[in-house]
């Protein structure tokens, strides 16, 4: 069983910054590839980011390009979302994802198996 574990989520005001870590318990980390989604109360699981590693290629949702930055560590076993510029609407429950394989989708949820509790981001205005 693969099993990720997310932290750094927070209290913060509008234009603050949070950096989220996902640690990976798998030894084969270096075989997966990694997603970040959110989740607002009744609202549905939305695309963030994502960390092609195979390819070198990395993915971000419109509402969050140029603010956040995705990255990994791999002698860590962790995987890290900067936030930066945070909005009011950026306030959501935080999922680090895992995928093994490095298929063209990978802002679909839908193409992850193993996924995090998730950390609580609030934003104040």
């Amino acid at each position: 069983q693969v099993q990720l574990v997310e932290s750094g989520g927070g209290l913060v005001q509008a234009g603050g910054s949070l950096r989220l870590s996902c640690t990976v318990s798998k030894r084969t980390f270096i075989s997966y590839n990694m997603g970040w989604f959110r989740q607002a109360p009744g609202k549905e699981r939305e695309f963030v980011a994502a960390f092609r590693w195979s390819a070198g290629n990395t993915y971000y949702a419109d509402s969050v390009k140029g603010r956040f930055t995705i990255s990994r560590d791999n002698t860590k076993n962790a995987v890290y979302l900067q936030m930066n510029s945070l909005k009011p609407e950026d306030t959501a429950v935080y999922y680090c994802a895992a995928r093994l394989g490095g298929g063209p989708q990978m802002r679909s949820e839908y193409e992850y198996s193993y996924w995090g509790q998730g950390t609580q981001v609030t934003v104040s205005s």
